[in-house]
């Protein structure tokens, strides 16, 4: 398995980085501004790892009755973004234990390190900048939602990344994510393998769901089993 993989594309908040649920957590603050009381736990349940008016979309859809789930997905995701920036203003950012680590062994290897993430680039660019990471140095490459047609679970962000960094055979390929949507994914882009890490927003039982290759319970542990 070690020669296999060639590059590993990693989603970002709540596996490589540490945000502490912010981003779901204006999910819901925008959409209960609608008139809702959707709990934290549905919108990671219905939202995690989505395009974010995809996540709305669909929590809306699944968590309240209302007859106008377009026009009032369309409404909080207008406020989501001004929401967002003021949140992350004074966010204390970090990443978690050993992942830069992680990234430098592997790119030491030759194995290529690409973060993808369902957010626009301006927000994943901000975390960049938060986290002192780089293009070229940190990592490889980045992809976020604004790069592709299709959100997850399809797999054109794993697609743009090996079109990046020029590996041919998914079965090179190793997906890295907190929730199912990251595995499916991964599936969909006929990945080599996937790893679900229990860092982020979902359970062990919510990840298994999607049937990954393996389940860690940090990158820490995955290192481990890839080097």
């Amino acid at each position: 398995m070690k020669q296999e993989i060639q590059l590993v594309v990693f989603d970002m908040a709540g596996t490589t980085v540490d945000e502490g649920n912010v981003v779901y957590k204006t999910v819901q603050q925008v959409i209960n501004d609608e008139g809702y009381n959707i709990s934290l736990d549905d919108v990671l349940h219905y939202g995690a790892g989505k395009e974010k008016y995809q996540a709305i979309f669909d929590v809306l859809t699944n968590c309240t009755d209302s007859d106008t789930v377009e026009v009032t997905a369309q409404k909080a995701f207008s406020n989501f973004k001004p929401a967002l920036a003021t949140a992350y203003a004074n966010l204390e950012v970090k990443s978690f234990e050993g992942t830069e680590t992680l990234f430098a062994d592997l790119r030491n290897k030759h194995i290529k390190v690409v973060l993808n993430t369902g957010y626009d680039f301006a927000t994943a660019q901000n975390l960049l900048t938060k986290l002192g990471w780089s293009v070229g140095e940190t990592i490889d490459a980045m992809v976020t939602s604004d790069d592709v047609e299709n959100g997850r679970p399809d797999g054109d962000m794993i697609l743009k990344a090996m079109e990046i960094t020029g590996i041919k055979n998914p079965e090179k390929v190793l997906k890295v994510g907190d929730s199912a949507i990251d595995i499916e994914e991964g599936k969909s882009a006929n990945c080599g393998m996937t790893a679900g890490v229990l860092t982020g927003a979902q359970t062990r039982e919510q990840i298994q769901h999607a049937n990954p290759t393996i389940i860690v319970n940090s990158l820490t542990e995955l290192r481990e089993i890839l080097l």
